[in-house]
């Protein structure tokens, strides 16, 4: 008997082993020169050696790429857990393939396969949320942006289709056969579980991160060894402005809450006005450095936390190097699925959560577009809502949007009568708290649209004031 990664079979194989799992097999016995199904089979009974398995596995990108064919789904890891080495070459195949998909989520590079308009039959690039690549690839039509939450879009995205294809991006294996996914785990292990082909991309230079992260080399079809470094994330700076912004959000933040925060200069300010605060917690989608701050000033302990007592989670991590080596074996953080860290029921079991998010555009009811302008998108949903709906269930818990008052060197306001025609709402305003900006705090919870409207004027900047009084009163909003 045989042990494959995906049963027990005799000695030959049985018919409901794929044809494609073993074609695959097939190439790679080609390259390699081996009698068995490469790196897929071990003999049972006898104790696994997990060295020998991960050595079978090995494989270089061309024939990785060698065994995609015309219409594959190939799902990649969010953000910084992007295979860069598959994705950088994968447009090399593009003479002998058709309508091949990558989807991806906070994409890194501006990879050929998507950004030239040679490869455009051939290639598309769908994202759950965009990055200037996305735009990008947007612009020369080779992208299209996935609407969807972040706690939900393995589980619709599934219930639509299965992709064939993972590739994925962990640190090394260790002595028990299992690979870190590192940096994210977001929907990654969601589709592994379902996809023919699963393949990791191993690099020493990626941290360790524990929770939902490990992988057995079982489960893997192919490695593909590189010592590439993870993509940084400079640090914002942040003005004047955004510092009051923070200082305004730090009032609003009781000693023993949870946080979740984004990245930029806004959260990047807000970080840096709660360090007088005291027993903070994490639950957060994306972990940046700013929490690394706040915890090296002992600010977040966990002490507080209702679930996950003195952890710090999240579902991917995305900034510099000092944050990838904090996270590097760091039992006090752990990264769980998106499904899982996103669920608005799991978020609201955290005490006194505090939901930060920024907006492009807020309407004077309250109403926030988070992601496009007007009807070009720019960015996506992301966790927002999830994390923003889970706050309202925590006892104590708070959503707040962040921005600033004006655009465009004060020339166009983001507190809005209306939103921009086509703009979409990311987040409802049943589902916001207060909204801040550098003029002050506008407490929306409870209140009736008539009180919303005079506290969001109040946070414009005084020279679209009056001029927004005048649209509400000639719309009838209230």
């Amino acid at each position: 008997m045989l042990l494959t990664r995906h049963g027990v079979f005799s000695d030959r194989v049985h018919m409901s082993y794929s044809y494609d799992k073993v074609f695959a097999a097939q190439v790679m016995n080609k390259r390699f020169g081996t009698d068995t199904l490469v790196g897929d089979l071990a003999w049972e009974g006898q104790p696994v050696d997990f060295q020998r398995m991960y050595r079978d596995k090995l494989a270089t990108v061309d024939q990785v790429l060698d065994l995609l064919k015309s219409g594959d789904e190939i799902v990649v890891g969010v953000g910084p857990s992007e295979s860069v080495a598959l994705l950088e070459k994968l447009h090399t195949i593009w003479e002998r393939v058709e309508n091949v998909t990558v989807l991806s989520c906070l994409p890194m590079g501006p990879y050929e396969f998507c950004t030239n308009p040679k490869y455009k039959a051939h290639f598309f690039h769908e994202s759950w949320f965009f990055t200037g690549p996305a735009r990008m690839a947007r612009d020369a039509g080779m992208a299209s942006y996935v609407p969807g939450h972040l706690s939900l879009v393995g589980k619709r995205r599934l219930g639509f289709t299965k992709p064939r294809v993972v590739f994925a991006v962990a640190s090394p294996m260790d002595r028990w056969g299992n690979l870190s996914l590192s940096l994210g785990v977001s929907y990654t292990k969601d589709f592994m579980e379902h996809a023919d082909l699963v393949v990791v991309e191993v690099s020493p230079n990626f941290p360790v991160n524990y929770g939902d992260t490990l992988v057995n080399i079982r489960d893997v079809d192919y490695v593909v060894e590189t010592e590439r470094h993870p993509p940084e994330l400079p640090i914002a700076p942040f003005s004047e402005k955004a510092l009051t912004i923070g200082q305004y959000i730090a009032e609003l933040v009781e000693d023993g809450s949870t946080i979740q925060l984004g990245i930029g200069a806004i959260p990047n300010a807000v970080a840096h006005a709660l360090k007088d605060k005291k027993d903070l917690g994490v639950h957060t989608e994306m972990f940046t450095d700013s929490m690394v701050d706040l915890y090296e000033a002992g600010v977040i302990t966990g002490a507080k936390k209702t679930i996950h007592h003195g952890k710090m989670i999240a579902t991917f991590a995305y900034g510099t190097r000092r944050l990838y080596d904090f996270l590097d074996g760091n039992p006090m953080c752990e990264f769980y699925r998106s499904g899982y860290v996103n669920n608005p029921v799991v978020v609201g079991q955290n005490y006194k959560m505090v939901s930060i998010n920024t907006s492009l555009q807020v309407d004077v009811t309250g109403q926030c577009c988070s992601e496009s302008l007007g009807t070009k998108h720019y960015s996506g949903t992301g966790g927002q809502t999830d994390t923003a709906v889970g706050a309202q269930l925590s006892e104590g818990g708070k959503s707040i949007i962040a921005l600033y008052s004006t655009v465009k060197d004060d020339t166009i306001s983001t507190i809005v009568p209306a939103l921009t025609r086509g703009a979409p709402v990311t987040l409802t305003r049943m589902d916001v708290d207060y909204v801040v900006t550098e003029q002050g705090v506008a407490p929306l919870r409870g209140r009736s649209i008539r009180d919303r409207v005079k506290n969001l004027i109040a946070v414009a900047h005084p020279k679209f004031r009056e001029e927004l009084r005048e649209e509400v009163k000639r719309l009838g909003i209230c």
